[in-house]
Order: C-alpha cells, then sequence, then structure tokens
C-alpha cells in the first residue's frame, strides 16, 4: 500500500489529515501523520491571554481529538527528511516511508537571532507567540504601573502578520479600560515597514487609528540590536529606542528539520510553487501552511483555504493529471482593535484588503477595513469555529477557498 505521510499535526497538517482521509482511495491509499507533542494550541489565543480575556485552558486541546479514525499518529520529533530516499528518520532513527510527501511543519520565533533580545527574555522583554511567554507577559502586565511600552515587529515574513497590531491595540484598551492608568503609560510600536501594515489602503486607516489612540508609530525601523542594560532597541542606522517594557515578535524561522534536511531557504521555508503548493525541488512533496515560502500571510486562514487547493492537487498528482487547483493566495483576518470592535480583511496575491461587506454583497454581515461590533463578535467566534469546523476540515460554503471580489470596493485601488 501506498502513504500519504503529512509532518506536523497543528493547524495546516490536521486540515490535510481530515481533507485527505475523506478523499482518497483506502484501498490504494494509507495516510500518517508526524508531530512530536501531544497538545494542539489555538495559536490566535494567545493574544488574548496577557489581557485576561482567555486563560491557557481556553487554547489547548489534545491533538488526537482531531486526527480521524482510519489516520496513523506517530508521536515523535523528526530528524531528517531524506528526500532523495523517499522517508523520513524519526529521533529514535526508525525510518518512515512515504509516497506522497506533505510539510505542514509551521514556524516559530527564534529570539536568538537578534543580538541582545536574549538578555532581558523574560524580565523586561516578552512575546507573546508562546503560550509561556503570554503567560509571563500577563503576569508582568498586571503588575506594570507605568512606562513606555514598546510593541516590536523584528522583520518579515512572520505568523498572523496582524497580531502585533492587534497586540498594541489591545493595550491601549486594556490600560484605559481595565487598569484605568492610561494616562500613566506612553505606547510605541515598532516596524520595519514603511507603515502600520504590508497593504498601503489598510496601513493608512490603521494608521488613523494610531494618531486618534495617541499610540507612537516608528517606521523602517530594522534592529540591530537590543541593549537590554540600557533598555534601548538599536537600529542598523543608529535609531535608538527607549523602552520600559519591551513586548517584541522576533524572527520566525521554519522548522529546524528543514535546515538539517537542506530543503528550506535562509530562513528555513521550502520554496514552494505558490499556486500548487508543490515543493519546487521534489514532485512528491508538497508543502501547505507557515512552513512555505509563498508570498502569502502566515495565518490560520491561508492554510484552510489552501488545504482545500491542494487535497485537489493531491488527488491529481495520484491520478497522474496536471496540478490545476491553484491557490491564489487568499487569506483573510479580523483585526481586534479593543473596546469590542475589530476590523476585518480579506485579499489575495492580486487585490489588497478594501473597504465592503463580507462574505455577502450588501448584507455582510461583516464590514471590511471598518472598525465594528459585529467583527469583534466574529473575532470572538472563530474560536469555536476553529476547533469544530476548520480543523476538521468542514468546508464553509459562504467563504469559499478563492477570494470573491463581490461586495468590495476594488475602485479604490485604482484611485490610489
Amino acid at each position: 500500500m501506498k502513504r500519504i505521510l503529512i509532518l506536523g499535526a497543528g493547524t495546516a497538517g490536521t486540515m490535510m489529515a481530515n481533507h485527505l482521509n475523506r478523499k482518497v482511495n483506502k484501498t490504494e491509499w494509507s495516510i500518517t501523520i508526524i508531530d512530536q507533542y501531544a497538545k494542539h494550541y489555538y495559536q490566535p489565543g494567545f493574544l488574548f491571554i496577557p489581557f485576561g480575556i482567555y486563560s491557557e485552558q481556553d487554547v489547548v486541546k489534545k491533538k488526537t481529538d482531531f486526527i480521524p479514525k482510519g489516520v496513523e499518529y506517530i508521536q515523535s520529533s523528526i530528524e531528517l527528511i531524506d528526500a532523495e530516499k523517499n522517508h523520513v528518520v524519526l529521533s529514535n532513527q526508525k525510518k518512515i516511508n512515504y509516497d506522497i510527501l506533505i510539510i505542514a511543519t509551521g514556524c516559530e520565533i527564534v529570539p536568538e537571532e537578534t543580538e541582545g533580545l536574549k538578555d532581558g527574555w523574560r524580565q523586561d522583554i516578552f512575546d507573546f507567540y508562546t503560550p509561556d511567554g503570554a503567560v509571563a507577559l500577563r503576569e508582568k502586565l498586571n503588575n506594570f504601573s507605568g512606562g513606555k511600552v514598546v510593541v516590536h515587529l523584528t522583520e518579515m515574513p512572520i505568523k498572523c502578520p496582524v497580531a502585533p497590531l492587534e497586540f498594541v491595540f489591545l493595550a491601549d484598551w486594556f490600560f484605559s479600560a481595565k487598569k484605568k492608568n492610561r494616562q500613566e503609560i506612553e505606547l510605541e510600536y515598532v516596524t520595519p515597514l514603511g507603515g502600520a501594515f504590508t497593504k498601503q489602503i489598510c496601513s493608512d486607516v490603521l494608521g488613523g487609528l494610531f494618531t486618534d489612540r495617541n499610540i507612537g508609530l516608528v517606521t523602517k525601523f530594522n534592529v540591530s540590536h537590543v541593549d537590554s542594560s540600557k533598555k534601548k532597541l538599536v537600529s542598523f542606522d543608529d535609531q535608538e529606542v527607549d523602552y520600559d517594557l519591551l513586548v517584541t515578535v522576533p524572527i520566525n524561522m521554519g522548522s529546524k528539520v528543514i535546515e538539517r534536511s537542506g530543503l528550506g531557504d535562509d530562513l528555513n521555508f521550502v520554496p514552494t510553487d505558490k499556486n500548487t503548493l508543490q515543493a519546487k525541488a521534489y514532485e512528491n512533496i508538497f508543502v501547505i501552511g507557515d512552513a512555505s515560502d509563498i508570498p502569502a500571510s502566515k495565518a490560520g486562514s491561508v492554510a484552510h483555504f489552501e488545504a482545500e487547493i491542494l487535497t485537489e492537487n493531491i488527488l491529481s498528482y495520484i491520478a497522474h493529471k496536471p496540478l490545476t487547483a491553484h491557490f491564489d493566495g487568499h487569506a483573510n483576518c479580523f483585526i481586534e482593535a479593543g473596546y469590542n470592535q475589530a476590523y476585518l480583511i480579506d485579499f489575495n496575491y492580486e487585490y489588497e484588503p478594501v473597504t465592503g461587506t463580507f462574505p455577502l454583497p450588501g448584507v455582510g454581515p461583516f464590514s471590511l477595513l471598518k472598525a465594528t461590533k459585529i467583527n469583534h463578535l466574529g473575532k470572538m467566534a472563530f474560536k469555536y469555529i476553529y476547533w469544530y469546523m476548520l480543523l476538521r476540515g468542514i468546508p464553509i460554503p459562504t467563504v469559499p477557498a478563492h477570494m470573491k471580489k463581490s461586495g468590495k470596493n476594488l475602485e479604490q485601488l485604482f484611485a490610489k
């Protein structure tokens, strides 16, 4: 029997296991998924832990709860992918052969890649991209009485590109409405980008919120090192940003097994065809989610849309047919703004976020690039959709894999 082997039982890998389990011929193909960790985290929930909105228990379940019956699950770390011999080597040196490999190994923060960042780690420097980091930051914020809070993006790409923006907006709400000491807090957002976000129209809209909330915005800041003794961020062109509390998004890199296996670029992301999701170096290897180098957001919605496309292409590959299903870079995400409001953006490779209604033209109920309460409710409801629909590979008919143009004010793109 031939084997489809999935590396990683996070968001993308679990979705693929569920999709393929329904579609492949079980008399000819088996499916195996490998992951070293027992716990599955709802990673968008990490954002809410520092502010006491979610607890750790709200964002974690067992990975095996979402692996379908009939799919073999191996809990082990992976030592090596031998793409020439079509097998992977586990940490116990056992070899697992495959006919088709799906790499869904994700990405992770690597704070040690920035000089000085680890020196103040979990003292005056915190992340919220890990469960431990989010919990430690919660304790720090609860005891923070005043000073300068800097939210810092080291470099792109990162997992969930809007998360640091959401953090600074929620921090404004937290100190204003919850701790009621906002007048004692200076908030500043520091980014290597030329604006608040990677896409211009969205950046302009969010930039207005910075002004309204009295949040400082430092752009084009490419950090060289952190001087934790003086509490300074220092850029390559010798700009300096002081902080009392630094909340940073460190460099994101792909899994070390990709580096060990010689399959990645300088950041350990696998070179991948941005439309078919087939690895560029090996035709029987496919890549999904944060593990690839495609120019799409590293976000859960992207993995969801990719999974539908990749399932079609793997079925075509099995049938020796051309890979005709094309991923268009579709991404959508809510941007929490605090005060029970959120924005929503929906975009792809070709079209950047614009205003409009989603998912139904003129009806919504969600508004694009506009802060509304119903968008906030959608953001909070997404956790349940994630656990009970997306991970299980259940399609959402009103939100197809390809971005819909209807309901969007696309004329904004031509008025720039």
